[in-house]
């Protein structure tokens, strides 16, 4: 029998952390996950999301920043990196000099479920959301072709869930005119 020994990182050392592969990691439990390339229609998706967004941050005159490929720290030894995020760019300014990796929660944040992140996406991640109190929590499944939103209400969340051609409804973007359809759209 050969037993494998995986090391575990700190918080820290993820933060440093460079293989020379250009390969995006999340910290689990002290493990590194490798994050899989997204696929066509998950760029697409994460792409309208975010132009969507800072719209609607430049129409409210927000100081916040819509960031993909930036990490969240949710716990001593996990780190996420959500499809989007949006942050207080007071936040972002002060991380300019070292791994965007939030330690603050975000304004939104958004995952965009693929086959291999489903439980993932749905339960660890919307637990761990909850725990450091992100307001507002999005989970677009393409396969399922619905968009989830999730709003923070003592220490749970209260979800709605949005399909076809109905307008998506955001207390943190109150004038936002999007619906599922038009995110899958190809």
């Amino acid at each position: 029998m050969v037993a494998t020994v995986t090391k575990r990182y700190s918080f820290e050392e993820y933060c440093q952390y460079d293989d020379g592969t250009n390969t995006r990691y999340e910290l689990d439990n002290g493990r590194l996950i490798a994050m899989t390339p997204p696929k066509g229609l998950h760029f697409l998706i994460a792409q309208r999301l975010e132009r969507i967004f800072t719209a609607q941050i430049q129409k409210q005159q927000q100081s916040w920043l819509c960031l993909k490929e930036a990490g969240l720290r949710t716990t001593e030894h996990k780190s996420r990196m959500p499809d989007l995020m949006v942050v207080e760019e007071k936040y972002f300014m002060a991380l300019l000099d070292e791994a965007l990796i939030f330690e603050q929660p975000p304004i939104v944040v958004v995952e965009i479920v693929s086959p291999e992140s489903i439980i993932r996406d749905y339960s660890y991640k919307r637990s761990e959301y909850a725990a450091i109190g992100v307001p507002e929590y999005w989970i677009i499944d393409p396969q399922e072709q619905k968009v989830i939103v999730l709003i923070f209400n003592e220490g749970l969340y209260d979800e709605t869930v949005f399909s076809g051609a109905e307008k998506i409804a955001s207390p943190q973007f109150p004038k936002l005119v999007t619906t599922p359809q038009e995110l899958f759209k190809i």
